[in-house]
């Protein structure tokens, strides 16, 4: 249609759609200006990420390396500690040792120990008694590491001296004495040994009795 022969209603339709169609063109245009922002900034994010990911492997390593350390760092305070325990328990020059290895993104720790720079069996040597030291130690290190919130601070040793010479239990309980008065700890420990074997580290000692008739068991407070 000419717009030069239309009526005035007709220009003024014509004015008012051309009029509409421009502000949806300047509405498009401004959303296409959106969008290129938009797009540039995910642009810029995505470049980001990339970046990081490419990162990734080395700060995975770098995180391990240094957690590694880390743990080996107070392994070796663990290792000083039980080294002690075995000394004082036992009165000989032995010292804990330990191999440390990463397996499948887990840490495998074998715990040795050295006498005079010589390497020997924990399950081994001196007839199972350093074994039965280093495994009381090593449970009591883990207990004290647990959240008080959802664990008793309660522990029962059983038989943990079986391989002890009777000489050598009292040292042996002053240890486990300490330990447990240092963490707050209850240990409850039975034994085979002679009760006056206990008397000095102990907050009170019970004995097992059997009835000899019909066979039946009774505790008996010692003191």
């Amino acid at each position: 249609m000419d717009v030069r022969n239309a009526t005035l209603n007709e220009q003024d339709e014509i004015f008012q759609a051309a009029e509409e169609v421009r502000q949806r063109f300047n509405i498009l245009k401004s959303d296409l200006e959106n969008y290129r922002r938009k797009c540039a900034d995910l642009e810029q994010e995505l470049q980001e990420i990339n970046g990081f990911l490419e990162l990734q492997p080395y700060i995975a390593d770098r995180l391990e390396k240094l957690s590694l350390k880390v743990f080996v760092e107070r392994l070796r305070d663990v290792e000083e500690n039980l080294s002690y325990a075995l000394q004082d328990v036992l009165g000989q020059d032995l010292k804990v040792k330990s191999d440390v290895d990463v397996k499948h993104g887990k840490i495998w720790i074998q715990f040795y120990v050295e006498r005079d720079g010589h390497r020997e069996d924990i399950l081994r040597g001196q007839g199972g008694s350093v074994c039965n030291i280093l495994s009381v130690g090593l449970r009591l290190i883990a207990l004290s590491q647990l959240d008080e919130k959802h664990h008793r601070r309660f522990v029962v040793l059983d038989e943990q001296d079986c391989w002890l010479r009777p000489d050598l239990v009292p040292r042996f309980m002053r240890i486990i004495h300490r330990i447990a008065e240092k963490l707050s700890y209850q240990v409850l420990v039975i034994s085979h040994h002679d009760i006056d074997l206990f008397r000095d580290y102990a907050d009170r000692i019970y004995r097992l009795v059997v009835d000899d008739g019909s066979g039946s068991v009774r505790i008996q407070q010692i003191f």
